[in-house]
């Protein structure tokens, strides 16, 4: 390994302890190293990191700064050990981040994708899966690696409750389960055992090889899944995705507390801990990009002013 190569090591490591899980930063940042490697330079400069940053050459100007950003990252820690370091600014490359519109599915929808896992997967155990990934994802809100990660010892079927370890941030919580969400894990539980009784992982979400998900195999069978039930909308340019089915759970929370006149303010640090955010301004977020949130809390504004002080 080059001196490049332990330091990008290092730097993940370091980085990772303090609580960031950098799940693209990884493979991104290793590309980089051999692109340095490969060219025999042993010190990170400016035009390197933009050469690297800007390719591939049809790549969005937001895909282009990402890159150099996660250079740009790795350059300031290597810059304090090797002074001719080069830390490339962020303005140097146009485009800002915005964030893809999520697709709210309806609950048919979600009804849908889980009816589509039998028609779509001949193996009985990766349908049971991928119905009990949706429809968890569904009730709980919690992100898809979190329901990869869960161990069986996490899903405690009998106390009503699972718990989510070393989530995004480093933290844990437990996760309270509708009687009936119980009784259809219940129900996986007992497929899966029947279908594989001898699993080689922990894993309480079992693939047919009797291993944990991996992120790439569950996203291409979500396509899938999508392109079967219909679902193969865009929204800006980006196919509706996986990760939606979290947006789709919040919106339903917000929108029945709007609709039952909670104190929705007084609410959403719950609802933000319940979803594993590390600040609530990240659950701010969802009004944004939710048309009916912000027309249902400009309709309570609009009703408070009327009312007399």
């Amino acid at each position: 390994m080059s001196a490049l190569g332990q330091a990008a090591a290092e730097y993940l490591a370091l980085r990772r302890a303090l609580g960031y899980e950098l799940e693209a930063h990884g493979p991104m940042l290793a590309r980089f190293v051999e692109f340095l490697d490969a060219r025999g330079e042993a010190v990170i400069t400016t035009p390197l990191a933009l050469e690297w940053a800007t390719q591939p050459a049809d790549a969005t100007p937001e895909r282009w700064r990402q890159r150099l950003s996660i250079a740009r990252g790795f350059a300031r820690y290597r810059q304090a050990f090797d002074a001719r370091t080069e830390v490339p600014a962020i303005e140097l490359l146009p485009g800002k981040f915005r964030r893809a519109i999520p697709y709210l599915y309806s609950e048919a929808e979600i009804q849908q994708l889980m009816v589509a896992t039998a028609r779509t997967f001949r193996s009985p155990l990766k349908s049971a899966t991928f119905e009990t990934l949706i429809g968890l994802l569904s009730v709980t809100g919690m992100r898809v690696g979190e329901a990869i990660a869960l161990d069986r010892a996490d899903v405690e079927l009998e106390a009503h409750r699972l718990t989510i370890r070393h989530a995004k941030g480093g933290k844990s919580r437990e996760i309270p389960l509708h009687p009936s969400t119980v009784v259809a894990l219940d129900s996986y539980a007992r497929v899966r055992d029947e279908r594989c009784p001898d699993p080689a992982d922990p894993s309480f979400l079992l693939s047919t090889a009797g291993t944990r998900l991996r992120y790439p195999n569950v996203w291409n069978a979500f396509d899938r899944l999508r392109d079967a039930s219909g679902l193969d909308r865009e929204t800006l340019g980006r196919p509706a995705r996986m990760h939606d089915v979290r947006h789709a759970f919040v919106l339903r929370t917000l929108l029945g507390w709007y609709r039952d006149e909670v104190d929705v303010e007084a609410k959403l640090p719950l609802l933000a801990t319940f979803l594993g955010h590390v600040d609530p301004v990240s659950t701010y977020w969802y009004f944004e990009g939710a048309p009916q949130l912000l027309a249902l809390a400009a309709q309570r504004l609009e009703r408070t002013w009327k009312e007399p002080s």
